[in-house]
């Protein structure tokens, strides 16, 4: 202050100076955190990496190939396709392939040539009398509420362009699914929304008005899925607008969290009557239910009772534990839930065992961004698959991994007016079905590449997995594959033989044998 008598312009670094001596001040006295207490101001700077550390990592730290959930290799594959920009790389791969864990399928000297269009799967038994053709790539469950207005125009819009069908999520049709006028797969979830009483209990009436309307080509019941299976949905309070709030039937102000289990139907028996219930409704349409494996034992008791009922659903769609796209638990999203391999295989082995997998088609969901994401999935027992993740990262998604904060920064999964506005659905949907086409032709190629000449020819050996730096093995080897009817004689598998044995069609829990 003396020094300001001679050099009266030194008062205005006050300006800048000040505040900063009173955040320190502020800083001493509080005494919620230590750091800032001990080292005030300065403290300050902690939080301020905190903050930024994502993003110095995912620029300039992590390799092409280390990141997650997806790395930048990944993440620019979709980019490129999305875009229709080139997608080769120069110079050779970047993967070590003589480490533990790298995979690749065998080529043929007689190649075929395949197109994009023509792959398809038809989903619908004798029970069904409006079968759907089905693409081999979809958009998985996201519902819009999780994602918001112009992310869900702009993938059913890009699901019209290319001919494949956008799953809903469990958040209910939206106007901006109907809008965008893309085939659906209508997912009904624990919490029933869009098909609900007030009490939260199904309402067979709002469900047949919505069952009926025509982008509805499949209805998809929601057990439970790869990010939280057993836990049920959230969606935070902070996404939850009038416009939701009319839409689902709930109130504002809260996060809405679905029940863990269903109400309308607590046997395996009661699943399958409530599949056909759902088929009457919808006037014929194919019904399905989505799960992430979890007690063996309670899959295989939905077997018996399909072969006790003689009712089957449609299709199934497995969900990996390593899924989800917006806000789950810690502890379920890394450790509860079969992967997707375990699961995809099980539930084949399962169906196959019981002499039901001609009737059902099984739709894998995981990780899909790429051809070999596809063939690889279609050669352990699938025959279509869903993609979330790759299709957000199509609508300009940068992984900021901020999902579960209505702060995504590109307008993908946020209600926030002016974060969403930057996503152009005119735009975005193009890119999606230009996602969606390119990957497709990837596959196609690499199919033709193996000289087979349909999807349903590929099988568990086609696809190698290094296992130790001078052995391989095929999937056929990894994993035991059953025949057909094998869990409806003796002796049974062994490693089958004690969860078919404690599974019975009255109920999900354990029968002693």
């Amino acid at each position: 202050m003396l020094v300001s008598i001679w050099f009266p312009l030194i008062l205005w670094s006050w300006v800048l100076i000040g505040p900063l001596a009173l955040l320190g001040l502020y800083d001493y006295f509080q005494t919620k955190h230590s750091i800032l207490r001990n080292f005030p101001l300065l403290g300050r700077m902690r939080y301020l990496m905190e903050l930024v550390r994502p993003e110095i990592y995912q620029y300039f730290i992590e390799s092409d190939t280390e990141g997650v959930p997806f790395d930048r290799d990944q993440r620019s594959l979709v980019y490129q396709r999305a875009k229709r920009a080139r997608d080769t790389v120069p110079f050779g791969t970047k993967e070590d392939v003589y480490v533990t864990g790298y995979e690749w399928v065998n080529h043929s000297m007689a190649p075929l040539a395949h197109h994009p269009d023509n792959m398809r799967v038809t989903i619908g038994h004798k029970s069904c009398s409006l079968p759907y053709s089905c693409s081999l790539l979809n958009i998985s469950a996201m519902s819009f509420g999780s994602l918001s207005k112009n992310a869900v125009l702009s993938l059913s819009g890009g699901a019209k362009l290319g001919n494949f069908a956008h799953n809903t999520g469990e958040g209910g049709i939206s106007p901006y699914h109907l809008a965008g006028g893309g085939d659906l797969i209508w997912q009904i979830g624990t919490g029933y929304f869009g098909c609900r009483l007030d009490n939260g209990q199904f309402c067979k009436d709002l469900f047949r008005q919505n069952a009926s309307l025509a982008n509805v080509k499949m209805i998809e019941i929601k057990l439970s899925q790869g990010a939280k299976p057993g836990h049920g949905g959230i969606l935070p309070a902070a996404k939850v607008t009038a416009e939701i709030s009319q839409i689902r039937h709930v109130p504002m102000g809260r996060d809405v969290i679905s029940p863990p289990g269903h109400s309308a139907f607590s046997t395996p028996i009661e699943l399958l009557e409530f599949v056909a219930q759902l088929r009457e409704l919808s006037g014929g349409k194919p019904v399905g239910f989505k799960l992430c494996v979890g007690k063996r034992r309670e899959f295989l008791a939905v077997c018996k009772a399909m072969q006790k009922t003689g009712i089957t659903p449609d299709y199934i769609a497995v969900d990996g534990g390593e899924g989800g796209t917006g806000a789950a638990p810690l502890e379920f999203s890394n450790h509860i839930g079969a992967p997707l391999f375990e699961g995809l295989i099980f539930v084949h082995n399962a169906l196959r065992g019981f002499s039901l997998r001609e009737d059902i088609k099984l739709i894998a969901s995981g990780k899909v961004s790429s051809g070999f994401g596809i063939l690889k999935l279609l050669a352990l027992g699938a025959d279509a698959c869903y993609s979330a993740r790759s299709m957000m990262l199509a609508l300009g998604c940068i992984q900021a991994l901020q999902c579960n904060s209505n702060h995504c920064p590109v307008g993908v999964a946020t209600q926030d007016k002016h974060l969403m506005a930057g996503l152009v659905p005119s735009d975005k949907r193009i890119r999606v079905a230009n996602f969606h086409h390119e990957t497709l032709k990837s596959f196609c190629e690499m199919l033709g590449a193996i000289g087979l000449a349909s999807p349903v020819d590929l099988r568990p050996w086609h696809v190698m997995h290094r296992v130790s730096p001078v052995i391989t093995k095929h999937y056929g080897e990894l994993y035991d594959y059953l025949e057909e009817g094998a869990l409806l004689r003796e002796p049974l598998p062994e490693h089958y033989r004690r969860a078919v044995e404690s599974a019975s069609a009255e109920t999900f829990g354990h029968v002693p044998a």
